[in-house]
């Protein structure tokens, strides 16, 4: 990956994050500053020791950190990451957190998560009224799929037609991969050759297909030039847009994956191919570059039908909540396979900052930053509600246990809480970041 695409993701990271993490602290902020509870910091990013940039206005102090993990806001009277045993020794202050009703306190902590969870609905409404949803329909793969080495492994054939896993019709072709992962399902169900086939799917296969990191099937294409880039050698050869390919070195050629494939396998010989070009037959020799290919491929949305889905407004808001609400379920599906299924590993599933940053594309693009934003803030309301001490989640079950049982746990029982879960979160930070590194050692030697 180039130095200027590496920037660019983490650009669209770290813009991505200081949205999330502003809008979330701001959840806790306005609420506090509501019930008239004084709120000493707001920081974006942490900053341990010093700060990038720091002003004061009124009783808050705002600022930027340099340590680009999260944010906060320091809450008098309150417990927190800041560990400030010294204010927490000094008699309650009406203006302090821990001075307010049990139920003011729990609309503070439940804020920013409240907040992720609008603002992940808000981005998707606004997704579909502006761009709208695409997706290729199953039934659209006219010419059924390409299937890689490993849906081979288990008995699925180039030119299949999927139609539903575990009888369950899959709406969207890039559905496929996710819903076989996350229902763990047992048997695709295809058409081949007019017939509908069921194929099983074994112990094992979940687990090569998380690794694998990609789909494992794509939409078979038929050996039609939809792209021909004037700077390859491709262009130079005589290949043209539009053209479809009849042969190559005297073989027929009716699918483009087949002609990947002879492409690879002629690495740097001579060859001839015949093209169709409207009505005339063009026939060009040529060799085959040692890499990099001729610079021509097949589009799906040259050659399939996919549908875009309009919304109006209002129609945008009901299917922007539908879809932060489907966008939840899953994540908390992908969880829960990690401690519920023998072939899901920790190991090979979670992932950090690097992770999160090639999600991204190598370009800017709006549509896609928006998209992973909305993801992103689903992803940081569920982690934050979690029951983990130091965490929104953790607070939520003190309080909670407060209310009904009419005793606010000791401050000292709370200090203790606060280090654990600090703790546990440092630990999963390390822990997912380091695996990060390690997967990037391991592909790098």
């Amino acid at each position: 990956m180039e130095t200027s695409e590496i920037l660019i993701k983490a650009g669209q990271l770290l813009l991505s994050l200081s949205i999330l993490v502003v809008l979330h602290e701001m959840g806790h902020f306005i609420p506090a500053k509501l019930f008239k509870t004084k709120v000493e910091k707001f920081y974006l990013f942490f900053d341990p020791w010093f700060s990038l940039f720091k002003f004061k206005k009124g009783e808050t102090e705002y600022g930027v950190g340099w340590l680009p993990l999260g944010g906060y806001v320091k809450i008098s009277g309150m417990i927190d990451e800041s560990m400030d045993k010294e204010q927490m020794a000094q008699p309650p202050q009406p203006w302090e957190f821990r001075s307010k009703p049990a139920w003011q306190r729990l609309i503070i902590m439940i804020g920013g998560v409240t907040v992720n969870l609008i603002l992940g609905f808000l981005i998707y409404t606004m997704i579909l009224w502006y761009w709208g949803k695409q997706y290729l329909p199953i039934e659209n793969v006219k010419y059924g799929i390409v299937a890689d080495s490993l849906a081979q492994s288990i008995g699925l054939r180039d030119g299949d037609k999927i139609l539903a896993a575990d009888n369950k019709p899959i709406e969207s072709f890039e559905y496929i991969t996710r819903d076989v992962i996350l229902n763990e399902a047992k048997v695709i169900q295809v058409e081949r050759d007019g017939q509908q086939v069921n194929v099983p799917i074994p112990k094992g296969f979940v687990n090569k297909t998380i690794k694998r990191k990609a789909s494992i099937v794509y939409p078979r294409l038929v050996a039609q030039l939809d792209t021909v880039f004037q700077d390859k050698p491709g262009f130079a050869a005589g290949m043209r847009q539009g053209d479809k390919v009849l042969s190559f070195n005297d073989t027929t050629v009716q699918y483009y994956h087949d002609l990947v494939k002879m492409i690879r396998r002629d690495t740097g010989k001579a060859v001839n191919i015949t093209l169709l070009r409207g009505a005339d037959t063009v026939r060009i020799n040529t060799t085959v570059p040692t890499q990099g290919g001729f610079g021509v491929g097949a589009l799906p949305n040259k050659q399939l039908d996919i549908v875009t889905r309009h919304y109006s407004f209002g129609q945008a808001i009901p299917a922007g909540f539908e879809e932060a609400i489907s966008t939840l379920v899953r994540y908390v599906q992908q969880i829960r396979l990690i401690f519920v299924s023998e072939e899901v590993k920790a190991s090979e599933s979670l992932g950090g900052f690097m992770t999160i940053g090639s999600l991204f594309p190598s370009e800017w693009d709006w549509q896609s930053f928006w998209q992973l934003t909305a993801l992103l803030s689903i992803i940081l309301a569920f982690m934050n509600i979690l029951p983990i001490p130091a965490l929104d989640g953790g607070h939520v079950v003190f309080l909670t246990y407060e209310m009904i049982t009419g005793r606010k746990p000791s401050e000292k029982f709370m200090e203790y809480a606060q280090i654990v879960g600090m703790v546990i979160l440092f630990g999963l930070l390390l822990y997912a970041n380091g695996l990060d590194i390690w997967r990037w050692i391991s592909d790098k030697f």
